[in-house]
């Protein structure tokens, strides 16, 4: 079996501009990265994660700071276990909120069925919002390199909420002037 490798980032950034500092930790967490502790975070290796890096070494290094990029790998199997149950841990964690904007959209739903809002404009913020959860799932499902265990669940519970849509979409349709006694 193939050891698997990572990528170390270790950095510091002066305190002072917040921006800066706050710009690099977005980028880190924006490439999936898992902190280990403040300052040391890792990234399976890649070219492009090592690409990215070596870039935002440079963007540290502009802030006057200082950044070292290692390739490590676990000392055993145990070691490397840990590595992708922290890396599982986001993502499922960000698994979990989508689940939680999956309720929010089918109870929206819902609420529009019980009280009759059938309009097109209705529609089309849902239509909107589905799309988000569309985005939304995408990058989570990018970012998720070793298969969380909420991974399945959402992407079933975007395609209820899509089903749930196109059900409130015929109803829509329906209950326009326009379209009644139409086949």
């Amino acid at each position: 079996m193939k050891q698997l490798s990572w990528i170390l980032l270790t950095y510091k950034v002066p305190p002072e501009p917040a921006k800066g500092r706050i710009g690099v930790w977005r980028k880190i967490k924006g490439m999936g990265a898992v902190y280990l502790q403040n300052g040391v975070c890792l990234l399976p290796h890649s070219d492009d994660h090592l690409r990215r890096l070596k870039m935002l070494e440079n963007e540290i290094t502009s802030l006057s700071g200082e950044a070292v990029l290692l390739e490590t790998v676990g000392l055993d199997k145990a070691q490397e276990d840990k590595v992708i149950a922290r890396f599982r841990a986001d993502r499922d964690e960000e698994y979990r909120e989508f689940l939680g904007k999956c309720a929010d959209f089918e109870a929206e739903i819902a609420k529009e069925r019980a009280d009759e809002h059938f309009t097109y404009a209705e529609l089309e913020e849902n239509d909107e919002d589905l799309k988000k959860l569309r985005t939304w799932l995408a990058k989570i499902t990018k970012l998720d390199f070793y298969g969380g265990e909420l991974s399945a669940e959402a992407a079933s519970r975007l395609t209820a909420c899509e089903v749930l849509l196109d059900e409130y979409a015929k109803q829509v349709f329906e209950a326009q002037e326009e379209n009644r006694g139409a086949t």
